[in-house]
């Protein structure tokens, strides 16, 4: 394993690296309570609130949903829970303006990562935000940007790179197990369900459908569109590579070690299986090439592959990782273990337990919120992770391949492709990030 790479491992691999953000924490005594807000109770929101009602380090102070029925029943949940009814609001700026926040959890649809991300660091709070951590490249270089200037924590909810068995699969590749790790595969094969096809009609009367719309283009609702079908839509999410992919594609950059965007991407899928009104594919194979210097040694590849129509397993694993050295494999799923082969795939480790730990990615951050360390998930890791899936999901929506500055975060040579970087806005919308 090269020195550089070896170097850029112990600094990325496990969390809390010692990147201080000075001024990130305040001082606190160990039994000093964190006051939080919850933005987006459901889905991923519930169990986002069922841990953070319970947890006696925490003040649950507020639940912010745009859905009036959704918001009277997590609200009655962290009641009973925590024994305390936060406040009850619809609109994420109550919870911004109220100097008494220390943090909040965001788990909105991914049109309001960052958007949502960028107003509370600027309002002075350490944000854990949901994958991806935005709908665009664009978006999460200026989520970096709002946590630097603002000395914030930010986590993202790749939970992943607080589970221990993944950790130490990392660790294992660090320490040279399979040699250079040259190329990484990430895949994402599941039974998903049909979304249907629908026409425009009225939002439900308890749905604030202008707030949950916010800075995105002003659609009709149609019944196809909520909740949690947002994520097939080109002007809410994006599509499964950035919903359940991200996770694998996360795990991929990190064991091959590394610490800037591709240089070249190719795609190839669409619509294979489902005929609705998803606009996403369900199927692709995304390769993307990191190039180094260009000499022998240097290039790096990782492969993506999805059919979420397909409900078999590959390599042991529903949805997983491998990682291919110059001496060995390793194979990985977040839910089940590794198994590490060396030449002639003779097994040398086998770990056959484990599952992602959200718990443990909440105190990770909480404690990075006190000591001011740069979390396990930072945004700046996950904007990397993240951009894979807009990239990919651009090249599979071009049909071919395109080139990317990483410098400048800038498609190259496709017009098309490069407005897609970025994305439309509400004509004068409150929450549009400055800088978009």
């Amino acid at each position: 394993m090269s020195t550089d790479r070896r170097e850029f491992l112990k600094r990325t691999g496990q969390g809390a690296a010692a990147l201080a953000l000075a001024g990130a924490a305040q001082a606190r005594a160990a039994n000093e309570k964190f006051v939080v807000g919850l933005i987006g109770p459901g889905g991923m929101g519930t169990n986002h609130l069922q841990l953070l009602a319970a947890n006696k380090q925490l003040q649950l102070a507020y639940i912010c949903e745009v859905d009036e029925q959704r918001l009277a029943t997590a609200v009655s949940t962290a009641e009973k829970l925590s024994g305390t009814a936060p406040k009850a609001v619809k609109d994420m700026r109550q919870v911004f303006d109220d100097k008494s926040v220390d943090a909040v959890w965001i788990a909105t649809p991914d049109h309001w990562h960052g958007p949502a991300t960028i107003l509370a660091c600027d309002a002075g709070k350490h944000v854990y935000v949901e994958k991806p951590c935005a709908h665009n490249i664009r978006e999460g270089r200026l989520m970096i940007e709002a946590a630097r200037r603002n000395k914030r924590v930010v986590q993202v909810g790749t939970q992943s790179r607080s589970t221990p068995h993944v950790q130490q699969a990392m660790e294992r590749l660090r320490n040279g197990a399979i040699g250079d790790v040259l190329v990484s595969k990430a895949w994402n094969s599941q039974k998903r369900g049909s979304i249907g096809h629908a026409k425009p009609t009225g939002p439900p009367s308890t749905l604030d459908y202008d707030l949950w719309t916010g800075p995105a283009p002003k659609v009709p609702y149609q019944s196809n569109l909520l909740p949690g079908i947002w994520r097939w839509w080109y002007d809410f999410g994006c599509g499964d590579m950035g919903n359940d992919g991200v996770h694998d594609i996360d795990i991929a950059c990190w064991g091959l070690g590394v610490d800037t965007h591709p240089t070249s991407v190719a795609a190839l899928g669409g619509k294979y299986f489902f005929d609705d009104d998803q606009q996403f594919p369900d199927t692709q194979y995304v390769v993307f090439e990191y190039a180094g210097d260009g000499q022998v040694g240097s290039k790096r590849q990782l492969i993506f592959e999805q059919r979420i129509w397909s409900p078999y397993i590959q390599e042991g694993y529903e949805n997983g990782n491998a990682f291919y050295g110059k001496e060995g494999m390793l194979i990985l799923g977040k839910r089940g273990g590794f198994r590490i082969f060396g030449p002639r795939n003779k097994l040398i480790e086998e770990v056959s337990a484990g599952s992602p730990d959200l718990a443990a990615h909440h105190q990770n951050f909480l404690d990075c919120v006190r000591s001011g360390a740069q979390p396990n998930a930072d945004i700046a890791i996950n904007h990397r992770s993240s951009a894979l899936c807009h990239l990919g999901n651009i090249a599979t929506r071009i049909g071919g391949a395109v080139q990317f500055d990483p410098q400048h975060e800038q498609i190259v040579g496709n017009a098309t492709a490069e407005k897609l970087v970025k994305r439309n806005y509400r004509d004068g919308h409150w929450a549009v990030p400055k800088g978009v």
